[in-house]
């Protein structure tokens, strides 16, 4: 099972979205965080060593990742969607975008991983 994380600000719209949208596609299991220690579910160490994949929605979001988790992150891949802080939970045109750009990056990862085997 690959475990993919799906990081935002406050892990109320974008990554709580993403992380419901891909809960149940094969051999991925989610979870989502936020950069902010008033989110929602705040980011963790934990959280970063769980995860085989990183995705934030924003360059802030992957930046924050590599200077406050460095240690952790170790060689976790780490992909940003470049997606702005404009959607709500759950908006259909949130929703279409995570579709557009997101099943390619899952398909990668379970294709390397299954090399690594």
């Amino acid at each position: 099972m690959n475990h993919v994380l799906f990081v935002c600000t406050l892990n109320i719209s974008r990554s709580p979205t993403a992380e419901r949208a891909f809960a149940s596609y094969p051999g991925i299991e989610t979870r989502s965080a936020g950069t902010s220690d008033e989110a929602n579910q705040p980011l963790t160490s934990e959280l970063v060593r769980w995860a085989h994949l990183i995705v934030v929605m924003e360059p802030r979001h992957r930046d924050h990742v590599q200077s406050a988790f460095a240690e952790d992150l170790g060689e976790r891949e780490l992909v940003c969607l470049d997606i702005p802080d404009i959607y709500f939970f759950e908006d259909p045109e949130l929703l279409e975008i995570l579709n557009e750009k997101v099943p390619s990056i899952l398909v990668g990862l379970s294709a390397r991983n299954e090399k690594r085997v």
